[in-house]
C-alpha cells in the first residue's frame, strides 16, 4: 500500500474537521493494493457447477460453509457476531471487497504487523484473532483453517499466481484534503447505514444470529482488526456500502462515515501491553493507517474496550 500522509489531529469538538500530519501507512504485503474495477469485468472465479464429486469438492463446500456462517459453525473461534462473509462479500467472490481469489495468490507475505513472512493459514489465524474477536485461532492444520484454505484456493485455481488482479483488496480511496469529519459522518451514518446496521450500530438478529452485522460494541470487530482502521474501513464503505448502492457514497463521506463508525468503542485489542492504551498505542497503532486508537474525542478516551 502506499503511504497515507493523513493522521487526525482531533479537534475540541466531535463536529470539527480533522486536519492532516505525516504517518507511514502499515504494509498488509509487500504489494500495493489495485485500483478498483467494475465488477463485471473483473476475475472470475469457478462456479459451484464445477466442483469434482469427491473429497476435494467436499472439502471445498466445507470451507465455503465456515465462510458464511462462521459464527455456528466454528463458535470456539468466534468472539463476537460475526462471519468472514461481512467483510468479504459475495461469500468472499466479488471485486473491491477483498475477494478470496485475489488473496490467495498473493502468499506467501510479508506483513508489518507481525513483522514476519506469513502464509496464508496464519492469515486466516490473525482474522479469527482481530475481526474474529476469537481469542486462540484455530491451528494452522487444523480442520477449520484447512477447511477454509480449500475453499479460498478452489477460487483462486484459475487465477495466476503471484499477480495482483484488479478488484484484490479494498482499493485506496485518497484522503479528503481536508480530513473526515466526525459530525457529518454520524449524519451519514443516519441516513445510510442505520437502516441495517441499527441506530446504534448494533446490527439486526434473527433469532441468536445477525443477518446484518453488528458495527461496534461487544460483538463486532476488536480494536486490533484491520477494519478498524479509517482507511481501511473508508475503502471498504466506498466501493461496497450502502448494501446494492456501491460506488454512492463520495470519498468525503465513504471518510466520515469511517471515521464515525470507528470512533465507538469495541473489544479490547488482544495485544493490549502491560494493561495499557497508551504502551498499546506506541507500540502497535502509531503506525498502523489512520486510527482512533489510544486518542481523546470529545473529551472520552477511545481504546478502552469493551465485553
Amino acid at each position: 500500500m502506499k503511504n497515507l500522509s493523513f493522521v487526525p489531529m482531533l479537534a475540541a469538538l466531535i463536529g470539527g474537521p480533522v486536519l492532516a500530519a505525516p504517518i507511514a501507512m502499515e504494509d498488509q504485503s509487500q504489494l500495493q493494493v489495485p485500483a478498483a474495477v467494475p465488477v463485471a469485468t473483473a476475475f472470475q472465479p469457478p462456479q459451484e457447477s464445477e466442483l469434482p464429486d469427491n473429497a476435494y469438492g467436499k472439502l471445498v463446500m466445507q470451507g465455503y460453509a465456515l465462510f458464511v456462517d462462521t459464527k455456528r459453525l466454528a463458535p470456539q473461534f468466534v468472539g463476537n457476531g460475526l462471519n468472514c462473509s461481512n467483510c468479504h462479500l459475495d461469500q468472499g467472490r466479488l471485486a473491491n471487497s477483498a475477494p478470496l481469489w485475489g488473496a490467495y495468490p498473493m502468499y506467501p507475505a510479508y506483513r508489518k504487523k507481525n513483522d514476519k513472512v506469513n502464509t496464508f493459514a496464519e492469515r486466516l489465524q490473525g482474522c479469527f484473532q482481530f475481526s474474529m474477536n476469537g481469542g486462540t485461532p484455530p491451528a494452522a492444520d487444523s480442520h477449520e483453517i484447512t477447511a477454509l484454505s480449500v475453499y479460498a484456493y478452489w477460487l483462486a485455481s484459475k487465477a495466476p499466481l503471484g499477480v495482483e488482479l484488479p478488484g484484490r483488496g479494498y482499493p485506496e480511496v485518497p484522503p479528503p484534503a481536508k480530513g473526515y469529519n466526525l459530525a457529518q459522518g454520524a449524519q451519514v451514518y443516519k441516513a445510510q447505514c442505520a437502516v441495517c446496521h441499527g441506530a446504534e450500530g448494533q446490527g439486526q438478529k434473527v433469532g441468536d444470529s445477525y443477518v446484518m452485522p453488528p458495527l461496534w460494541g461487544k460483538d463486532s470487530y476488536n480494536w486490533g482488526a484491520g477494519m478498524h482502521r479509517i482507511n481501511t474501513a473508508a475503502s471498504f464503505i466506498k466501493h461496497n456500502m450502502p448494501l446494492g448502492k456501491a460506488g454512492s457514497l463520495t470519498d468525503q463521506q465513504a471518510w466520515d462515515v469511517a471515521a464515525y463508525v470507528n470512533r465507538h468503542e469495541r473489544p479490547q485489542d488482544p495485544r493490549l501491553v502491560d494493561g495499557s492504551v497508551e504502551k498499546t498505542r506506541i507500540k502497535f497503532h502509531a503506525n498502523d493507517g489512520v486510527n482512533l486508537y489510544g486518542q481523546t474525542v470529545d473529551g472520552v478516551l477511545i481504546g478502552k474496550g469493551i465485553r
